[in-house]
């Protein structure tokens, strides 16, 4: 059997672009090496999703990405998780709070329901903060949460109820091409014909992108993140705090409570973790302890039920690369999500589809123009990556 297009990777932007091709009536197939749908990156997210970005690409796949998510039990019948309580900035110093008033202006202009609100405003949106020093921050309330895992295999059911096929424990060994155009995929297991090829690989995208001819600036690198036992909700949005840690080890730590009242956390590490080495660390716990605590004290008797570490598919300036290949031609990459891909997914998905079926990205040209191959790498990096 032939297919129109065969998606590398069944993660978190893989299986939503499998949702959208078949919406389209495009014969998809879905090939990943692991047993299941976002079995990857994807299952190592903490499920926030926001549009606050500074780039004006990520805001615009973001914001698309939102609607795919909030919309999804209604549209679809199937329970992701979704918990609408928006994202937190607050600031206690200056560099923060000039940071943070900074981008405000672009994310008004892109249409962000965002704004700087006092003191008192952060209190009430995260109750137990400390408030020496507080002096406001920004607050998003269409921003929130979801389970990686049911939405993955959210994703994974609509595209199959749209005639989509995934095939697991299967391996892409080779990208044939003919004239210059894509032709068919080799894996361990077989050859399938395809016009197109999607690479959604990940942590492997420069591996798998090499079997094109192509080579994608995506290394990966590790952080780690964990989950308390459900207590009693409280708070919200999930919250950012900017400030590099006291320790000298964390550039910024982000917590939130998901819809089952579990407490999930991660932090970025100031030395990167670069390789793909996922094994747990000693130092975290320590660290993301004395953080959590000394910022919403309340925690302190929070059960930590588990931690584990992830991969961010990093590429030089913190921005995906989404785009179609000059050659050869057929491919489209969309790799280098840099830790957000759970949350660009759906966004990136619609401007895959798009550029397959109608040879046009979903956002506007100059967005468009800041994740497309071939752009200048050394260019400024987004300000709250």
């Amino acid at each position: 059997m032939s297919w129109d297009v065969v998606v590398i990777g069944a993660g978190s932007v893989g299986c939503p672009t499998a949702m959208e091709l078949a919406g389209r009536g495009l014969r998809t197939l879905v090939i990943d090496p692991l047993a299941s749908a976002g079995q990857g990156q994807n299952k190592a997210a903490i499920g926030g999703v926001r549009a606050t970005h500074s780039d004006p690409a990520k805001i615009a796949l973001c914001t698309q990405s939102l609607e795919v998510f909030s919309t999804f039990e209604e549209v679809h019948g199937i329970d992701i998780g979704w918990k609408k309580g928006g994202y937190c900035f607050p600031a206690f110093d200056d560099r923060v709070e000039g940071v943070l008033r900074k981008i405000l202006p672009v994310q008004k202009a892109a249409g962000l329901g965002i704004d700087w609100v006092g003191p008192d405003e952060i209190a009430r949106l995260v109750p137990g903060i400390v408030r020496e020093g507080l002096r406001g921050g920004t607050f998003s309330p269409g921003d929130g949460q979801v389970s990686p895992l049911l939405a993955a295999n959210a994703f994974q059911r609509v595209a199959e109820s749209r005639g989509a096929r995934f095939q697991y424990h299967e391996r892409v060994t080779g990208i044939e091409v003919d004239g210059g155009r894509v032709v068919a995929v080799r894996t361990d297991r077989g050859r399938y014909q395809t016009e197109w090829v999607v690479i959604a690989a990940g942590a492997e995208a420069r591996e798998v992108g090499a079997l094109a001819g192509l080579d994608l600036p995506v290394t990966p690198d590790s952080h780690e993140a964990g989950i308390t036992a459900p207590v009693e909700a409280f708070l919200d949005p999930l919250v950012v705090d900017l400030r590099p840690g006291p320790e000298g080890k964390t550039a910024n730590f982000y917590f939130g409570q998901n819809s089952e009242g579990q407490i999930i956390f991660c932090y970025t590490p100031i030395t990167l973790f670069v390789g793909t080495d996922r094994e747990s660390t000693s130092e975290f716990m320590p660290i993301v302890a004395r953080r959590l605590v000394g910022l919403v004290p309340r925690l302190r008797h929070a059960l930590v039920r588990r931690i584990w570490r992830g991969l961010y598919p990093m590429t030089p300036d913190g921005l995906p690369i989404v785009d179609t290949a000059d050659e050869p031609r057929g491919v489209v990459v969309a790799v280098g999500m840099c830790g957000q891909g759970f949350m660009l997914g759906p966004g990136v998905a619609r401007t895959v589809a798009s550029l397959i079926a109608e040879g046009r990205a979903t956002i506007d040209e100059a967005a468009f123009a800041t994740i497309r191959l071939g752009r200048d790498l050394g260019a400024a990096r987004e300000a709250l990556k």
